[in-house]
């Protein structure tokens, strides 16, 4: 006892005494009846993988329990108990077991505010227990094997490994997986994903709880994904697995390797995500995402929002709105909507003659909203005044379908970019001071006049100085393209003196302007479009810009002569540089690794980006330009849309394309972007080996290279040895090994078993991890009967090769024996 009077002492009996009555210890994965959470106190699972406390998201000053990740540095919560109702003071608060033998949080107030809700007939020994899975369970008893209540049957935003949506069938009912409001604020969101209650076994994504706007397409037992999500196909780290009875039915799933961190969150912006923990990163790795564009999720930028998949943000309000929470546009929750900044006159002053001084304002190339009225009216004049006699009314429409107005607010609105079909106008009602005055209007109007008449003169005598230099007597067309006449065209070329390079759809030549930029001009053969049309459809093809695509400068259509105007690459085409004689100028490995990579970007903008999915259809080396600083530039993406039906025959018959078509080519059947893929995947076989896919040695046997590759990868053998002997090795391991997994992926015989080139592009930046891929069978069947089959070993100079001067078309020459059909 003498020992006491040590303050010291007298300090560790009282941390001992206030440990040993604590209402819950640190690391223990249960509460028991008498044991409650409060403060900065949490439970964690067995194996440490999770925890269960109080946590507050973002910069918010709200406390929730919830489940979060205990092993990753960065808090995730993975379900949270009081999403709508949340605290404020932690150490007041407290989680425990009710009398009744519920677990129930409790507030500062002593308000029961969150409860599991369950019936228990010996409250004295139920338990809550945090799973190393992520679930927690209540148990009448620790040693009870059926739970009482459990977290996975009440998911949150998070679908972990485990766990299950199902749809009952006994009453119709589906569990939901919700989103989150925002990233700081866990109320359930606008977005919820489901199992269809109408027993399609498919999932879809919901609006509201009303308006489904996504499907995943019944589940394909066969090949164990859903119809509409071939992603599924890469996977590498889930065990699929779909139930069905007469009772419910319900999709599950499983790690293959229990070190690995992934999950599914039904995220804020609309969208279903598939994500993974990358240690090396120390980040959220996003694998795939359901809608694939932003857009498509409904009415994501709410009330009077435009969306736009062009730029970010992907929101903005109409003019003549704002948005009507600044604070939660800022954290990308876009649900509120934009609000009026400025009544309309009908509702400032009821008394005035109805809406008659409201305006309205043009807005082209959008995508309609829903939940119009029509309108029997005959003009567009007739359609804006029946929009006016109803002060509710927010817009009109006035095309081929005739009038619509909308007297709701505007849902959905989407901004096309370029020039597509299925783009409208809508006509906005905005109140009359959102306008320039009319007597504003009056000087500016005689200005703009008399100034135009004095440009326009200028312009006239500048017109007739030039004319004589460079006649361009056509106008600028839609895209910013020129117009040229066809003698300009032969006078910058020289008479088509210098060629570039010739295919089957034409030769190209060099040629500059009299502004001395330097172009190809490409002059296509077998077009037997009309002037109107093939103007239609070049306008178009030029409205498409990207950074890896050629951009086209302009055209010419005199008659049967077609040309088009490209911009010059100074280093001509791929195939040029991986194919050279000079063994000692190989491609560098970073240089083949960045054509790869903004190739796939541009066929990705190609495929997804623009309003209608376009089809290169004729994707190879000779194709792919190359800038002054080897940035590589998709060429030809526009030949498929102008020459049309007939471009399946020319491509047939060309001579060194059929090395990369998909065996749907052949077969006949209808041609997705799919081909693109494959084609893409023949073309990276030779990045990698820098040599043409098929060739003949000195014995005269045929090598495919494609199909010794895939076998090298499928059994994990040395990659190094598939590269370029010119590179000496000088590639990492991870990268080569990346490129030809993909190219095994993109070669599949079955189009639905290749990836998209979003997810391509997601690979070769590292984003998205990929399994090894089995070897075609068609890859097989070439390697087994290699001796029967023509392979095209060179392809003449491509319709768009863009060759330096000093290029040797030497190499042009087949070298192939007797051919049979390729299988």
């Amino acid at each position: 006892m003498e020992n006491m009077k040590n303050p010291w002492m007298k300090l560790s009996v009282l941390l001992f005494i206030w440990f040993f009555n604590s209402q819950i210890s640190f690391g223990a994965d249960t509460i028991t009846a008498n044991q409650s959470l409060s403060g900065d106190q949490t439970i964690v699972s067995s194996g440490g993988n999770f925890v269960l406390g109080f946590f507050t998201p973002g910069n918010s000053s709200n406390y929730y329990i919830g489940i979060w990740y205990g092993k990753i540095p960065e808090r995730t919560p993975v379900w949270v108990a009081n999403r709508e109702t949340p605290v404020n003071d932690i150490h007041s608060s407290e989680l425990k077991i009710s009398d009744d033998g519920n677990l129930v949080l409790i507030n500062g107030s002593q308000v029961e505010i969150w409860s599991t809700n369950i019936s228990s007939s010996n409250s004295s020994s139920v338990v809550a227990i945090l799973e190393d899975g992520g679930n927690l369970v209540l148990r009448d008893g620790p040693t009870s094997s059926a739970p009482l209540w459990q977290s996975l049957d009440h998911p949150a935003h998070t679908w972990l490994p485990g766990g299950k949506l199902s749809l009952d069938k006994r009453t119709n009912r589906s569990q939901l997986l919700t989103s989150w409001k925002n990233s700081e604020d866990p109320a359930p969101g606008l977005f919820s994903l489901e199992l269809d209650p109408a027993g399609t076994n498919s999932y879809i994504i919901r609006w509201n709880r009303t308006r489904q706007y996504w499907s995943s397409g019944p589940w394909d037992e066969q090949s164990r994904i859903f119809r509409d999500v071939p992603e599924m196909r890469l996977n590498y780290l889930y065990n699929f697995s779909f139930h069905s009875d007469e009772n419910e039915s319900y999709f599950t799933y499983s790690l293959y390797n229990n070190e690995t961190t992934s999950r599914f969150i039904m995220h804020y912006s609309g969208q279903i995500q598939q994500q993974s923990w990358l240690d090396s990163s120390q980040l959220w790795n996003l694998f795939w995402s359901m809608p694939r564009q932003q857009c498509q999720v409904y009415a994501f930028c709410g009330a009077f929002g435009r969306c736009n998949e062009i730029g970010l943000p992907f929101c903005s309000c109409l003019r003549g709105f704002h948005p009507k929470w600044e604070t939660n546009w800022n954290l990308s929750d876009f649900s509120d909507g934009c609000e009026r900044t400025t009544r309309l006159q009908c509702e400032e002053d009821p008394n005035l003659v109805t809406g008659r001084t409201d305006k309205f304002l043009e807005s082209p190339n959008v995508k309609l909203p829903e939940s119009a009225q029509s309108m029997s009216v005959g003009s567009l004049l007739e359609c804006e005044s029946a929009c006016l006699e109803y002060c509710n009314c927010t817009a009109y429409a006035y095309d081929s379908d005739g009038c619509r107005i909308w007297r709701t607010e505007l849902l959905d609105l989407q901004q096309y970019s370029g020039d597509t079909s299925d783009g409208r106008t809508i006509y906005i009602r905005l109140a009359a001071s959102e306008f320039p005055s009319s007597s504003n209007n009056t000087g500016i109007i005689i200005g703009a006049v008399a100034g135009g008449v004095g440009l326009l003169l200028c312009l006239v005598i500048f017109a007739i100085l030039r004319w004589r230099r460079w006649r361009m007597i056509n106008p600028k067309v839609e895209g910013s393209l020129l117009a040229f006449v066809y003698r300009d065209l032969q006078s910058a070329t020289r008479n088509f003196s210098e060629k570039l390079g010739e295919g089957g759809f034409g030769s190209v030549f060099k040629g500059t302007l009299p502004d001395s930029s330097i172009v190809a001009v490409k002059q296509l053969e077998s077009i037997s479009q009309g002037e109107k049309q093939f103007r239609s459809e070049v306008s178009t093809i030029g409205t498409i810009q990207h950074v890896n695509l050629v951009r086209l400068r302009g055209f010419c259509s005199d008659g049967t002569r077609k040309l088009l105007v490209y911009d010059y690459m100074p280093n001509g085409s791929l195939d040029a540089h991986l194919f050279l004689e000079d063994k000692s100028k190989p491609l560098a490995w970073k240089t083949r690794y960045q054509v790869a990579l903004g190739t796939a970007r541009g066929l990705t903008y190609l495929h997804e980006k623009c309003r209608d999915c376009i089809i290169h259809c004729d994707i190879k080396p000779e194709n792919i330009l190359l800038d002054a600083e080897f940035w590589p530039k998709v060429a030809d993406f526009g030949l498929a849309k102008l020459i049309g039906r007939e471009f399946s025959r020319v491509l047939t018959t060309m001579r060194g394309t059929r090395g990369y078509l998909a065996p749907e080519w052949i077969s006949g059947v209808a041609v997705t972007a799919k081909a693109d893929v494959y084609s893409y995947g023949m073309m990276l076989f030779e990045i990698v080996s820098g040599r043409r896919n098929s060739e003949q040695n000195e014995e005269g046997k045929v090598r495919f290279f494609p199909t010794s590759a895939a076998r090298v990868i499928a059994q994990d053998g040395d990659v190094l040895s598939l590269l370029d002997p010119r590179l000496n090795g000088d590639a990492p391991v991870y990268e080569l090994s990346r490129i030809c997994k993909v190219a095994c992926w993109c070669v599949q015989d079955d189009e639905t078993h290749r990836p998209s080139m979003s997810q391509v592009v997601q690979i070769l930046e590292g984003v998205l991890e990929v399994n090894v891929p089995p070897v075609p069978r068609s890859l097989q069947v070439l390697a087994d009967n290699s001796e029967h089959i023509i392979f095209f070993t060179e392809s003449s100079s491509s319709p768009s090769s863009q060759r330096p001067s000093n290029a040797s078309n030497a190499s042009s020459q087949t070298k192939s024996n007797t051919s049979s059909t390729s299988s």
